[in-house]
């Protein structure tokens, strides 16, 4: 989500709210590992849809490497820090966990993994 301009791929917030719709997602895994969004870049995408007045769901979550070395506190606590950096409320911010390593291995994440 990027502000106006020709970003071919992109939407602006201004785009999606004349359209009516109240929901963004941002830091989803795929944008995350094939567009190389960094935690910054996440971040500064979810203040801009916030300061246009959507809600955000925030998706957060660990590699199946990450999740075997021990480190998703880590990792889920360095995604949300960015975040939180930057913006002032999280009232509009909805924290979607999605372990990454549970999408197309067959491997389950439980309730209480979750």
């Amino acid at each position: 989500m990027t502000g106006k301009g020709a970003y071919t791929g992109e939407l602006a917030a201004e785009q999606i709210t004349d359209l009516g719709i109240k929901y963004t997602l941002t830091g989803h895994s795929e944008r995350r590992q094939l567009q190389k969004e960094s935690d910054e870049v996440v971040a500064k995408k979810t203040l801009a849809a916030i300061k246009k007045g959507l809600t955000v769901i925030l998706c957060i979550g660990e590699t199946l490497e990450e999740r075997e070395a021990g480190t998703t506190d880590e990792v889920t606590a360095r995604q949300l820090k960015a975040v939180n950096k930057l913006v002032n409320s999280w009232s509009n911010i909805v924290i979607a966990y999605e372990p990454v390593w549970a999408i197309g291995t067959g491997k389950t994440a439980t309730p209480e993994i979750a």
